[in-house]
């Protein structure tokens, strides 16, 4: 699977994108029917102490999936939208294998 990962309006991380790509690394191991990952990085400036957002879109068979989060740290933000997305799969898979 192919990882891109865009930082927007804020600085490059190299530990957030290892800490990413191994994440996506374990989802793609569950899942090997996925092709490509675009990962978004944006920061909200928001008063209640929330404003990290993770945006991810998986390409696989079938239409686009995609989660986003808004949580108080990078990592749970990375942590809550790859859980969305591996609900997302199992739905998907489930489809698989009923045809």
């Amino acid at each position: 699977m192919t990882i891109n990962i865009q930082y927007v309006q804020m600085a490059t991380s190299e530990a957030m994108s290892a800490y990413v790509e191994s994440k996506l690394g374990n989802l793609a191991n569950k899942f090997e029917w996925l092709i490509n990952a675009e990962v978004h990085f944006e920061v909200e400036h928001d008063p209640k102490g929330k404003g990290k957002i993770c945006k991810i879109e998986l390409s696989a068979p079938g239409p686009r999936i995609f989660a986003t989060s808004n949580e108080e740290t990078y990592e749970n933000a990375v942590k809550k939208t790859i859980k969305d997305l591996e609900k997302q799969l199992k739905k998907r898979k489930q489809n698989f294998t009923r045809y």
